[in-house]
């Protein structure tokens, strides 16, 4: 098996930015770009906090499509 992936703070946002559309779920969003909703539920409470650090963790930028 593969090591663990990583994500670019682009990808981050842009997930965040479609789970918070109206009528649209977590889960149907992660379901679509290929992520666990445990994930996208975190990104989103970490945007939610308006750190300016927020997802300045270990991620290295992504290559290719996530998808």
């Amino acid at each position: 098996m593969g090591g663990r992936r990583t994500y670019s703070v682009e990808f981050k946002h842009d997930a965040v930015q479609l789970a918070s559309q109206a009528g649209v779920s977590v889960a149907q969003v992660a379901r679509d770009l290929g992520i666990q909703p445990n994930m996208l539920t975190r990104w989103r409470r970490e945007s939610a906090t308006a750190d300016p650090g927020a997802f300045c963790g270990r991620a290295a930028p992504q290559k290719g499509n996530p998808t």
